[in-house]
């Protein structure tokens, strides 16, 4: 699918049945699960939502007896890969059905190859028209001192395709296999298959064999024998997942045998080191049909016959256009990938243009490895060089976001190696992506910070700390409050803030920690509590001292102590002659900036209103507090840059109650109508969705209040009716 297009509506449905199945069904005796009301589903549909319920991991004992109801839901196509299903469920859910092809590789339970062969025998309708059969990474036998398979490979007489990859299958086992009598694709790839003569059973309708990995092969001669006698194979891969050498000359002699396997489409050698050019390039000259041949890690590859970007494509390394195709072919094979993804790296060091097909690409690999240390800290890097600058622009927004999340995996699953966090943060610390990728933010966020700990490493704090700080400016305010509810981020934070003042730095660190802080405590009680609790009043009345020159620095103070006024209960809190003296010095005096001034005034504004705890500082202090406030905020100029915005005026309401100084009021109503003057729509729109415009009409009606306050809570009136009825202002202005 177009990684650009929305997914689908059939997709978006099953994965809302996927994750609802507990409410949409009634549990019988066993436990299983039944659908309440079970319409007749479209064949290919019933396909569908088994393959979804796998892929999405709700795949079970439990969920899986849906599908006891072969009236409805038939199956043909069964994909059940990496689910846990026991033999009884898988008997009783999937063996009713007339299954055409069955996928149960992998299956995390103690099924076992020989269970399912018993299963599927007790089907006539399986046994006759069954054709394919996947058992990747299954154990042949069960219980201990089983030695013999319930039922024989054979009784599958319409198999055309198996595959048993990285089983523990055997030269017996193979004896059985190549007994079938419609066999023609066959994958025994790591298996303790020892020799491949029983092939020769087969040899008239064997057209694909995958024998990658065999490292218990006894006679390199005997094989290469055997195999030159698949007169019919079209494809055959005989790769080595150890990337040695060709000690043997299995490969070369395969390679220089003339009219060995004449009908070969697709040959896969890679992996045996020391293959010649030379011998390549004559075997594919001699077979005009070949279209694919594996030549990763032999140091083959580099003549222009075997480029890759014709009709015959080609994995290997020479190239870019073979990387690509190593990464399609190899993407669950992890030596290979770790192979492909190291030669990436260089190649993709200065890419010019986006390249998503690339990217894709490497997701892909990741997602296959996630557990693999060596794949995700190569691919991360990769994934670097394919984002990096004006690159990212170019990559379809999905796509990234599946990228970024894959990216956060694999920092999670790799806590405490300090490279690849240092490769995921570089690829995060993007505007692109921070603002505008859709990923969970929330999660992102709250992971970043429990994996800084007590990192000492600051190129990654920094990155770590810039990423949390935007991606916390992101959320909602409901999010904002969840991770609030974080003591742990607070102290983290804090400690980073502490560790830089007390090196009396002014860097990107800080102010980024300074920001995050800011944002968490807006409009969040339990953060704001949280910083009382972990000393950061404190430590914030050190740096308002420390720091009283740098007015970047005492706005993001002084405005997460605004966001600790707003909340009645810590008023008192800040109730400190001292601090209350600092920030009304930074209120009246004429040198500082209207950014620091307009928080000084919002902490005072607060602290001497009627609402909330009673002063209990010197009465002479909140008189002179209540006074300039007046007098200064009257004086204020804008900004010419918006200083703050708000996602809503709630704090504000009770600061314009009537009963109010009008100090207290002028402030508030200078923030309001400061930014109604900068966003106009945004914030009329806000104050009338919030009941603001009564409140203001209240105050401005009412016989106290002050002729000051009345005439800028006019003008906010003005603005107000002027954007929402534009067509009458202009009348009026006539």
């Amino acid at each position: 699918m177009d990684e650009e297009s929305p997914s689908s509506l059939t997709n978006i449905s099953l994965a809302w049945v996927c994750h609802n199945v507990e409410v949409l069904c009634v549990a019988q005796e066993d436990g299983s699960l039944h659908f309440h009301h079970c319409p007749l589903f479209p064949q290919e549909l019933a396909d569908q939502l088994l393959h979804k319920m796998a892929d999405e991991g709700v795949l079970s004992d439990r969920t899986v007896g849906i599908f006891q109801n072969p009236e409805h839901l038939r199956l043909r196509r069964a994909y059940i890969r990496s689910s846990q299903i026991s033999a009884g469920a898988f008997r009783l859910s999937l063996c009713p059905h007339k299954l055409q092809e069955l996928n149960a590789s992998h299956i995390q339970s103690d099924l076992t190859i020989s269970d399912v062969l018993h299963c599927l025998a007790s089907n006539e309708l399986c046994r006759q028209g069954l054709q394919t059969l996947l058992m990747d990474g299954l154990r042949l036998y069960g219980e201990a001192g089983e030695e013999t398979l319930q039922a024989s490979f054979g009784v599958l007489r319409g198999l055309k395709k198996l595959s048993l990859a990285w089983t523990d299958l055997d030269d017996r086992g193979l004896e059985d296999i190549c007994a079938m009598p419609a066999l023609e694709s066959l994958d025994v790839s790591g298996t303790n298959v020892t020799d491949l003569t029983p092939l020769l059973n087969c040899q008239s309708r064997l057209v694909s064999l995958t024998a990658h990995g065999l490292q218990k092969l006894e006679t390199p001669a005997s094989s290469l024998s055997v195999l030159s006698k698949l007169q019919s194979l079209r494809q055959l891969d005989i790769s080595n997942d150890r990337l040695v050498m060709d000690g043997e000359r299995l490969v070369q002699q395969l390679l220089e045998r003339p009219g060995i396997l004449p009908q070969l489409v697709s040959l896969d050698v890679s992996g045996w080191r020391g293959v010649s050019d030379v011998a390549v390039q004559a075997f594919v000259e001699d077979r005009p049909g070949l279209r694919f041949i594996g030549l990763l890690g032999t140091g083959a590859g580099g003549s222009e016959l075997l480029r890759g970007d014709g009709n015959l494509k080609v994995a290997g390394e020479s190239n870019l256009t073979q990387l690509c195709e190593g990464l399609r072919r190899y993407s669950d094979r992890q030596s290979f990938i770790r192979e492909v993804l190291a030669h990436l790296y260089s190649h993709t060091s200065d890419m010019e243009e986006p390249r998503p097909h690339i990217l894709k690409l490497v997701l892909a690999g990741m997602r296959h490895h996630t557990d693999s240390l060596h794949v995700q800290l190569v691919a991360s890097a990769c994934v670097f060089n394919l984002t990096v600058q004006e690159l990212v622009l170019g990559m379809p927004l999905r796509l990234l976001g599946n990228v970024v999340q894959q990216l956060l995996t694999a920092m999670k699953n790799f806590p405490n190696h300090e490279q690849l966090q240092k490769n995921c943060l570089l690829t995060l610390c993007s505007d692109h992506i921070l603002q505008v990728v859709p990923f969970d933010r929330y999660e992102a966020a709250k992971l970043i910070m429990m994996l800084l700990g007590n990192r000492e490493d600051q190129t990654v704090q920094r990155m770590a700390v810039a990423v949390v700080s935007i991606l916390v400016s992101k959320l909602s305010t409901e999010k904002i409050s969840e991770l609030g509810a974080e003591a742990f981020i607070m102290k983290q934070l804090l400690s980073i803030v502490q560790q830089k003042a007390s090196l009396g730095v002014v860097d990107s660190t800080l102010k980024f920690a300074l920001s995050a802080l800011w944002n968490l405590t807006d409009e969040t009680p339990t953060a704001c509590r949280h910083f009382i609790q972990c000393q950061g009043l404190e430590l914030y009345m050190e740096l308002l001292e420390s720091y009283y020159s740098e007015t970047s620095i005492q706005q993001k103070l002084l405005g997460l102590l605004n966001n600790v006024a707003e909340v009645e209960e810590l008023r008192r809190e800040l109730m400190n002659e001292d601090l209350v003296e600092h920030v009304l010095s930074l209120l009246i005096n004429p040198a500082v900036e209207v950014d620091v001034s307009y928080f000084a005034g919002g902490i005072l504004a607060h602290l001497v209103s009627v609402r909330g705890p009673l002063w209990s500082l010197d009465a002479e202090l909140q008189s002179t507090v209540q006074e300039k406030l007046h007098s200064l905020v009257l004086s204020w100029s804008s900004p010419e840059n918006a200083m703050v915005s708000y996602r809503t005026f709630q704090p504000f309401y009770p600061l314009l109650h009537v009963s109010q100084s009008p100090g207290v009021q002028l402030w508030a109503l200078w923030a309001m109508h400061f930014v109604c003057c900068q966003n106009a729509p945004q914030y009329c729109n806000m104050l009338q969705r919030e009941g603001g415009t009564d409140i203001l009409r209240v105050l401005s009606s009412h016989p106290d209040t002050h002729r000051d306050v009345k005439c800028l809570t006019e003008n906010i009136l003005k603005i107000l009716e002027l954007n929402l009825h534009p067509a009458n202002s202009v009348e009026d202005f006539h």
